[in-house]
């Protein structure tokens, strides 16, 4: 199912404008980030029981912090202090479970349903990039498990610009698009978050298809005053329909 977002300008025009590239964001968007952050707490309760806490109890408070969405930051100290730590306590505990956190590399990862043969199949019509945040090692480790290491003619890390330059910041957008060679009128950028994935975009003139997976799947598609151009289900249905307007 989809919505046509008019995003101001008339449906039919919007569905037959050239497509030249499209950019995606990575988590919750082409695959489950719960699937990365189950196994990378798992790895945090561990090292927490190498420091002399209860792993189960831990990990416990972890899964209930981050319940309560991943906006709030401090997930680790705040798990801390759940289970008893006092702030005295945290710079001796939180740097090796931070550590732990960041070394999580799962050897593989699931993709949404038919988002891997999606993404090549639009591929082979335009050329197709990848602006994700988060750290650069942690998120190469996450296209490596998914087996999409190779699927993008560009991939922004913006942590690279610095996380400054983090979505919806105009930078990374910019980047993918002068990588492939086209500009924003002639590109459609996928992603999850309408805070991060619309409005980038479409500050610089591009379309935005917003995919409704993941976190942020119940907010509404205009959340944060800009309005998405497209609206689907999932990634690899978007993907699809796009490759049928380019082809």
């Amino acid at each position: 199912m989809t919505t046509d977002q008019l995003a101001g300008q008339p449906v039919g025009r919007l569905a037959t404008a050239r497509i030249a590239a499209v950019t995606v964001d990575l988590d919750d968007t082409l695959f489950p980030q719960s699937a990365w952050l189950e196994g990378a707490w798992d790895a945090v309760a561990a090292a927490g029981s190498a420091l002399g806490l209860d792993a189960s109890v831990l990990r416990d408070e972890i899964a209930a912090v981050a319940a309560t969405g991943s906006d709030g930051g401090r997930v680790i100290d705040r798990a801390l202090l759940a289970v008893g730590c006092s702030e005295v306590e945290l710079p001796a505990l939180t740097p090796g479970l931070l550590a732990a956190f960041r070394a999580h590399a799962p050897e593989s990862l699931p993709c949404y349903p038919g988002v891997a043969a999606a993404l090549a199949n639009l591929r082979a019509l335009v050329p197709v990039g990848c602006i994700t945040d988060g750290d650069p090692h942690i998120q190469r480790s996450k296209l490596r498990a998914l087996g999409l290491a190779d699927a993008f003619d560009a991939v922004i890390f913006s942590d690279e610009m610095g996380r400054e330059f983090r979505k919806p910041h105009p930078a990374p957008f910019l980047r993918a698009l002068d990588l492939l060679a086209v500009e924003p009128a002639a590109a459609v950028h996928v992603g999850d978050r309408p805070g991060k994935d619309v409005v980038g975009p479409h500050a610089i003139g591009m379309r935005a298809v917003r995919v409704r997976t993941g976190e942020y799947a119940e907010l509404p598609d205009d959340a944060e005053g800009a309005a998405p151009w497209r609206v689907f289900d999932d990634a690899a249905t978007a993907l699809s329909a796009l490759a049928e307007m380019v082809s």
